[in-house]
This record gives structure tokens, sequence and C-alpha cells, in this order.
């Protein structure tokens, strides 16, 4: 059987960690989706600018917008939202037909907002009303800011993907700001069966920074290298069991709402020493998403070892972490240098591409 289809037979779903209007056009979507069962789209400032600067379907879309009267960032919008109306419109059948479960395009707001809670809230319903789809994700970033803007979108029935999380501190946070945009719906009477989110947990970049930690160390320091990101996502999923899956999860469960999936992000292999699957084969569990890029995709297909593996080797997990603390590696602090530092890529991304629209 297809690999992907065997991933989805386990309850996790593959997401494509990619768009253009290139795949679109050239049907390569349409068969990821119809064949091999991909659910979901996400993309980001430094995809869409690979998508344009490359793409030789955008050249005469460009060329008309500038010659409008419009910033550099509403030619952007007006360039990449049809592709991700498309995208939403070839997984609508997905999203039917698991009620909601699946099915969904990411399309980020401007990096520029990371730390404004009002101007993230406003792009975000901007860009929900303008896509004009029941199976589009507002991607906010984990910042204090972001978290602020994550409830006040859920509480208006905006679905969520939060992006830039390295941390199990991040995976608390952004927990607790869905939950509470959850109660707000719920009282102010909103439909809580319309909202979906995850909640996107990077890998490799965890490795990579602890990685360079440990090997400064050496000695039994280098044993754990490899370590950490995997044991991070499996402990972050323990706590997505117990807090969704628990009593206090319940009222809100039997009003319609979703728990917030995990999301697995950032799982193209950066360190070429490891399996260029580290991040997928030993994160396959029930109830969580795994976005990757067409590389990683590929190997999947071609390679990979699919079984029920996420919820073991937990206490190998937990047992990782006591030692980088007992090494000295504070991984709170981690997620928050490796956030400022996706973000502050993110920001050069979104530039770039805004200068590809001027």
């Amino acid at each position: 059987m297809n690999r992907l289809l065997q991933v989805r037979e386990l309850g996790q779903q593959i997401w494509l960690d990619n768009l253009s209007r290139s795949l679109i056009r050239d049907g390569h979507l349409s068969r990821f989706i119809h064949d091999d069962g991909v659910s979901g789209i996400t993309t980001n400032p430094a995809i869409f600018h690979k998508a344009i600067a490359d793409g030789r379907y955008y050249e005469e879309d460009l060329a008309a917008l500038r010659a409008q009267p419009l910033s550099a960032e509403a030619r952007y919008e007006a360039l990449v939202i049809p592709d991700v109306q498309s995208a939403c419109d070839l997984l609508r059948p997905t999203w039917e037909a698991s009620g909601g479960d699946m099915g969904y395009v990411s399309l980020e707001v401007s990096p520029a907002l990371a730390h404004d809670r009002d101007g993230t809230v406003a792009a975000g319903l901007r860009l929900r009303q303008a896509v004009g789809r029941d199976n589009l994700l507002i991607k906010v970033p984990a910042t204090p800011a972001g978290l602020g803007a994550i409830e006040d979108l859920i509480a208006a029935g905006v679905s969520v993907n939060v992006t830039l999380m390295f941390s199990l501190a991040h995976v608390d946070a952004v927990a607790e700001a869905y939950l509470r945009g959850l109660d707000r719906l719920r009282d102010a009477g909103g439909d809580l069966t319309r909202v979906m989110s995850v909640a996107s947990l990077f890998l490799s970049r965890v490795d990579t920074l602890v990685d360079k930690q440990l090997e400064t160390q050496g000695g039994p320091a280098r044993d754990w290298l490899g370590h950490s990101a995997v044991a991070m996502a499996k402990l972050a999923y323990e706590r997505y069991r117990e807090r969704f899956h628990g009593a206090g999860f319940e009222r809100l469960r039997a009003a319609g709402a979703r728990p917030q999936y995990m999301l697995w992000a950032s799982t193209g292999t950066k360190n070429p020493a490891y399996s260029d699957l580290l991040y997928v084969e030993a994160l396959i569990g029930a109830e969580t998403v795994n976005t990757l890029p067409d590389a990683t995709l590929a190997a999947l297909i071609d390679h990979g070892k699919v079984s029920d593996t996420l919820s073991q080797g937990t206490e190998h997990a937990a047992a990782c972490f006591r030692a980088l603390d007992e090494l000295g590696v504070d991984m709170d602090a981690v997620g928050e240098t490796l956030q400022a530092d996706g973000l502050r890529q993110f920001e050069e991304a979104f530039a770039k591409l805004l200068v590809l629209t001027e």
C-alpha cells in the first residue's frame, strides 16, 4: 500500500509544506490529494517567494498588477490568494468528507504583525474574508502578542494554524489561548463545530541548536545528539492527550469543539548524518499532522517505515529532557531563541517577496 495512505490509516494527516501555481496547474497537487491522501497544505513567505520567483505562471498577472496603484503587499496578496483559493477548492471534498477535520490550507499574516495583537486579528479577519473558503487556516505566530490574537480569532470563529512553536512552554501557552478562545466563542453562542486549529511545533531547528550546545561539552553529552526534537514532540503529544482527552475538555467537546491537533513542522532533516525521515517515522500517531516539504514527502513515499510510533519511547523522551537539564541545556530558552530567529527569517523572506512585486 501507498505509505502515505498507511500513515493516514493510523490517524495522522500528511500535509504538503509547499504551494505554487505550478503545483496546481500542472496537476501535481491534485494527484497528491487524490492518489496519495495528502490532506492539507501549509505555506509561509519563503514558500511563496520561491513560487513567484521561479514560477512561469505568475509573470502575466504580476505585470498587470504592477500597472495598478497598489502597495507591494497588496500585489503579493492578489497573486497568492487565488492559489490559496484553488488549493482550498481541491481539498474541499476532503474537508467535507472528514466533517471538517481535514482538508485545510494555511495562509500566514504578515510577519511584521508578530508583536501586534490587534493588527494580527484585523489581518486574519481580512484574509479570511478575502479567501472566502471554509477550509482556510489563518497562520499566526506563537509570540506573546500572537497568543492574544489566537484567542481573539478563535473567539471570532476563525480557524487558526499556530506557527513558530519551539518548546513545551510554547505548546502549553498556545493550548491555553485556544481554550480561552473556545470558551469565549461558546459563551457568545458561536458554533464551535466550525473552528479548527493546529499547533505547529518546529523540530529540526531544535536539534540543530541543541546539538551545538551538546557538542561543546563532549563526553556523555554527545549521547543525546539528535534526540531533543523527537523527545520534545513525544512529550508534547503526552500533554495533548492529557489536555484534550481529559475531564477538563469534556464540556467544550460536548459543545462541538475539536482538540487543537499537534502539527510537526520543520520536518526536513538538516543534519546529513541523520535519517532523512527522523522527524517522520518516530512521530506517527493519531490526531496529529505532519507537514512535509517535497523532498521529505518523496522520501516517505519511497522508503518510509510506517507504524504507530508516537506513543512509544515516552520514558526515553522524559529521560532525554532530564539529561538535557542536568547538562545545562535550557529548553525553554532554546525555544525563545529559535522563535526569534524564525520570525526574523520569515520577515526577511517576506521583505524579499515584496521586492518581487514592486
